[in-house]
C-alpha cells in the first residue's frame, strides 16, 4: 500500500511522482530516469578534476 508523502507525492500538474523511499523499497532502477532516481539513471556524470 502506497502512502502519499512517504511513497509519493502530487506535483503542482497533478501527477504522481514517487520519491526516493519508493524506489529505494523497491528495490531496483526502471530505467526511466525517474524524478527522485536513487541510483541517478540518466542524470550526468560528474567529471573529476584531476590537477597533475
Amino acid at each position: 500500500m502506497l502512502v502519499e508523502g512517504i511513497d509519493y507525492y502530487v506535483n503542482s500538474d497533478g501527477n504522481l511522482v514517487f520519491t526516493k523511499e519508493y524506489h529505494l523499497k523497491r528495490g531496483y532502477c526502471c530505467k526511466n530516469k525517474c524524478l527522485n532516481c536513487p541510483w541517478d539513471y540518466g542524470k550526468p556524470k560528474q567529471v573529476k578534476d584531476v590537477k597533475k
